[in-house]
């Protein structure tokens, strides 16, 4: 796992990444420089167009889960995911040709006959890096080996051992320390077997405990100096999992929560990725918005909007807008109701809406209004707040951030229809909450695109 701007990625997907955009950037280079012809681009021209491939790449790849290990090491998602990318970096290959002015040349007669090159080679060095990686990784080089302390949890001990079966795993137990040894190690200057240069010549270079402290300060000085880093089992569980545990909060945890104390830098930048986001959004989806206001029209009577009180940051009430996907009296009782797998409520025209997600679109009215963020934990109604509050530790936590039209736990968990659903939403809004960044962001909203595609969790 690699820690960038607080969030834990895993090491072979960063890799990836990274091998993709340096291969995809030299063929697209070679493919466009290459070419012969008096509108050929040159050499600066053609450096920018493999540096724009190279990041459509990287994007459409991120956006179809070819970044995610699911992704690429089953037949079935390689081929899915290679074909979606292929469709989605099309569109971008078109808008890099025709803001760069590209003429391939000699080996093209048209934009058209570009376009398809360019995707063609796009996509190939997206099915040919991930052919690659998936030798590698069954090799176990990215699985990282960690080195256990007795009294670790129940999830931390169902790590795999060391072996072959474990090599496409992120993380393996090399050594499993006793608390005898621990406590034998005292205030040694060495101790056999748990040295520093033992550890590293066993290959680990994570040392997972239940309480960092109670390790021997002659042991994590000689540790540290070695580039070995000693992690307490909450840590090390919340940055594999991408989720927090909600039983071992700390009363006052939001103190260091990052999304609590945003400066005001961060908080511009914020606002400035949430109005661009939705403005594009708005303008991008205005004709499919169209089209679904007639449909809702022609499809069952009422109105084409849908406005319902949530609750937002800091308690405050909004009123939520979305496009109409159920019958006017889908809550004739009064009482607000979970909605559920096919549920009966849903007209024939908000089937295909909550699908397709196209029902959230006029959401990004309140985040221009201010009353929402794009990335954050869903608004909920006030009723099902006052009483999962009541329910689950912490649940009140959520609301120090805006709520959003979509978030962490909507790119992990799917939909969810009860209280357990709800807890466990719960640990991915509050791990947004903790290592809440930018960067964060951009990996949600790449990540929606996936769900969208997929149609992961709709209801």
């Amino acid at each position: 796992m690699t820690s960038l701007f607080g969030h834990s990625v895993r090491s072979e997907g960063l890799a990836l990444y990274m091998a993709e955009a340096v291969v995809c950037f030299a063929v697209i280079y070679l493919l466009s420089a290459s070419t012969s012809g008096p509108g050929s681009p040159g050499g600066f021209q053609a450096a920018g167009l493999a540096a724009i491939l190279a990041v459509s790449t990287g994007l459409a790849a991120a956006a179809t889960g070819m970044h995610s290990p699911n992704g690429w090491r089953r037949a079935r998602g390689l081929l899915t995911g290679t074909l979606l990318t292929a469709i989605l970096l099309a569109p971008l290959a078109w808008a890099a040709v025709e803001f760069l002015r590209v003429d391939l040349g000699g080996r093209a007669t048209s934009p058209a006959v570009a376009v398809v090159l360019l995707s063609a080679a796009g996509t190939g060095v997206v099915l040919l890096t991930r052919l690659l990686f998936l030798g590698v990784a069954r090799t176990g080089l990215f699985t990282q080996r960690v080195a256990v302390l007795d009294g670790s949890r129940t999830a931390l001990m169902k790590l795999p051992p060391a072996g072959p079966t474990a090599a496409e795993e992120p993380f393996r137990v090399a050594l499993r320390i006793s608390s005898e040894a621990l406590a034998e190690a005292g205030g040694a200057a060495a101790v056999p077997g748990l040295g520093a240069a033992e550890l590293r010549s066993r290959g680990i270079r994570w040392v997972v405990a239940p309480e960092p402290a109670t390790v021997p300060a002659t042991l994590r000085e000689n540790w540290s100096q070695a580039g070995i880093r000693l992690v307490g089992e909450v840590e090390f569980l919340e940055r594999l999992s991408g989720r927090v545990d909600l039983d071992a909060l700390e009363p006052h945890w939001l103190e260091t929560a990052r999304g609590a104390h945003m400066r005001r830098s961060e908080a511009f930048v914020g606002r400035a990725f949430d109005v661009t986001v939705s403005l594009a959004l708005l303008l991008l989806t205005l004709p499919l918005t169209a089209l679904a206001a007639l449909a809702i029209r022609i499809d069952s009577p009422g109105p084409v909007f849908y406005r319902q009180a949530r609750v937002g940051q800091g308690g405050k009430i909004i009123m939520l807008t979305k496009l109409r996907s159920m019958r006017v009296d889908a809550e004739a009782g009064g009482a607000p109701q979970w909605a559920t797998r096919r549920d009966p409520r849903v007209t024939r025209v908000g089937r295909f809406l909550r699908l397709t997600r196209i029902d959230e679109i006029p959401q990004v009215l309140n985040v221009l209004k201010g009353d929402m963020a794009f990335i954050g934990p869903r608004p909920e109604r006030p009723a099902f707040v006052e009483q999962l509050s009541l329910a689950i530790p912490h649940y009140a936590d959520r609301a120090v951030v805006k709520p959003g039209i979509t978030g962490w736990a909507q790119v992990n968990f799917p939909y969810g229809a009860s209280v357990d659903d709800a807890r466990q939403k719960l640990t991915y809004d509050l791990y947004y909450v903790r290592r809440r960044s930018l960067f964060l962001d951009l990996l949600i909203l790449v990540a929606t695109v996936r769900v969208i595609l997929f149609q992961e969790g709709s209801r």
